[in-house]
């Protein structure tokens, strides 16, 4: 694939990139200003050179990729024997500038119950850059025309009808968002008991009570789950501070609540005692 299809490939996956270009070429080099490479974590396509050019220029990409880097930077290469190398002598005698250009992975976030409160979350996080799944047991909360205000921003919506939405926990990628807003207790229930066998998901929020948490907590426990891996569910979602019980409102504080820290994050989340936020279907 080229690299138009190499970066489409890996936003798809929900995998970061570097593009990197060969942006100026002074003498003789491999390959001509414009040619470009794209670095994923594991796979390469396209070349910018071979030799030692193009193996520093990957390990540089992948330690941007590491460490989360956003901005691009430029490299020079000088092709020369007397030059510093690691992986090797390129001796064609000229100077290389590489511009590398971070493609950082797009959030991953999953709506599971696309109701009221559901319906407004997805609207709004979807005028973010991101990956948003709206999953739902029925079909006629997915109907195109009645998320066509949704899936017509800037986010990649996939609806996901499924008789069994539990079960799409599994098929999230890792650091992936979970919000838990079903039509009914026992299907979140089993939502949470999926969540929570994935210790890798990002955050996880379930609409209601405290009082419905409490019931959920128990059960939970009764499953053999430790109270550290419970704290992973924020019961009520949102902030603390947002009072009110329309759907606008629970959604406008739940996606505020999700922004105040970096949603591509792993952060474990702890319900708090105090919060007086409670979702619709308690």
């Amino acid at each position: 694939m080229d690299w138009l299809d190499a970066l489409q490939h890996l936003r798809s996956a929900g995998l970061p990139g570097v593009l990197a270009t060969v942006s100026e070429v002074r003498g003789h080099a491999p390959r001509e200003a414009g040619a470009k490479m794209v670095v994923g974590a594991e796979s390469i396509w396209g070349s910018i050179g071979g030799g030692n050019l193009e193996a520093t220029v990957v390990d540089r990409a992948r330690d941007m990729m590491a460490r989360g880097l956003t901005s691009p930077e430029t490299t020079e290469f000088a092709l020369n024997e007397h030059a510093a190398t690691e992986h090797g002598r390129q001796c064609c005698g000229g100077k290389v500038r590489v511009l590398l250009e971070p493609f950082l992975s797009l959030p991953t976030v999953a709506i599971f119950g696309v109701g009221h409160v559901g319906y407004e979350l997805g609207r709004i996080l979807s005028r973010i850059p991101m990956t948003l799944y709206l999953v739902d047991s029925r079909g006629e909360q997915l109907a195109a025309a009645r998320l066509a205000d949704v899936t017509s921003a800037v986010a990649d919506v996939r609806a996901v009808h499924t008789p069994v939405p539990d079960s799409f926990i599994g098929d999230l990628p890792a650091g992936a968002h979970v919000f838990i807003m079903s039509h009914d207790h026992a299907e979140d229930f089993l939502l949470c008991h999926a969540a929570l066998r994935r210790p890798d998901l990002g955050r996880v929020g379930l609409i209601g009570s405290r009082a419905k948490w409490i019931r959920f907590r128990q059960k939970l426990a009764a499953e053999g789950f430790t109270d550290a891996e419970m704290d992973r569910i924020q019961c009520p979602i949102g902030l603390p501070e947002v009072s009110g019980k329309a759907p606008a409102v629970i959604a406008v504080s739940a996606a505020a609540d999700l922004l105040r820290a970096p949603v591509t994050a792993v952060p474990r989340v702890s319900p708090s005692a105090s919060q007086s936020t409670p979702g619709t279907n308690s």
